[in-house]
């Protein structure tokens, strides 16, 4: 089975087509996906697809893009997220690209949702775009790291170089490709995919943006994860089994999850 390791179901041009969704996905053989929250007020959409849908899991976090949004406290994600089916924080970290000016509360969001992850040994579901250095010297300030302590996580929706993916690798972090490593525009990041050992790396949609070739354009949905799969075992010139077989592994390695 595939593994859709972020996507955004509780999205209202999504979920008004759930049941089409579930099936493409049963028909791809993605046989579970995690529904990353990105604000406190939606939490509840997220978790209720989880908890109707065996195979859908939850996070729970504030998206660094939402500056009109209740803040979030140590102390309510870490209450939010003691539930079986929230297996991540997140999507939290930096985002330079969209906002500008003082985003020191950014940067303060992100050490808050660091700490809920080091109490409640759930890993970090990681956002990052125009800050990979800010980024990473947060994730080390604040103990992210596995080997200082923290639960680590995953790079979603990676877009960086080299270089920040390994110093998140030796963070204990995993590298998720979403549909974006099949634009032949990604030279960059599949340079990375075939740097990076798959005993590292996820596959996900972030649907529904992002979709992945040969359905570029369209409103992305967790069952094409596949295609991305596809590309990553041409891209190491690997077998798709054992890329799917990997990816799954890695997923319930790092989410504590049993199939």
């Amino acid at each position: 089975m595939f593994i859709d390791s972020h996507c955004h179901l509780d999205f209202p041009e999504l979920s008004e087509r759930l049941p089409d969704i579930l099936a493409t996905m049963e028909a791809n053989r993605v046989g579970r996906a995690l529904c990353v929250a990105v604000d406190l007020p939606d939490f509840a959409r997220v978790l209720k697809l989880a908890e109707t849908y065996p195979h859908l899991y939850a996070s729970v976090g504030v998206h660094p893009d939402y500056v009109e949004t209740p803040e979030p406290t140590v102390e309510q994600l870490v209450e939010l997220s003691n539930h079986p089916k929230v297996i991540a924080i997140g999507e939290t970290g930096l985002d330079y690209f969209r906002l500008t000016g003082d985003l020191e509360w950014q940067r303060n969001r992100f050490r808050t949702h660091i700490e809920a992850s080091r109490i409640t040994r759930k890993p970090l579901i990681i956002h990052t775009r125009a800050a990979s250095a800010d980024t990473i010297d947060i994730m080390r300030a604040a103990g992210a790291g596995v080997e200082q302590g923290g639960a680590g996580g995953v790079m979603h929706c990676f877009t960086e170089t080299l270089e920040v993916a390994l110093a998140a690798v030796e963070l204990g972090f995993y590298i998720s490709f979403s549909g974006i490593l099949t634009f032949k525009s990604a030279k960059q990041i599949q340079e990375v995919a075939k740097a990076l050992p798959l005993e590292r790396i996820l596959i996900e949609t972030d649907s529904p943006y992002l979709a992945p070739v040969p359905h570029r354009g369209k409103m992305n949905e967790p069952g094409w994860v596949k295609h991305v799969a596809e590309y990553l075992a041409d891209l190491k010139q690997i077998p798709l089994a054992q890329v799917e077989q990997q990816t799954t592994e890695n997923f319930c390695t790092l989410f504590n999850v049993t199939l």
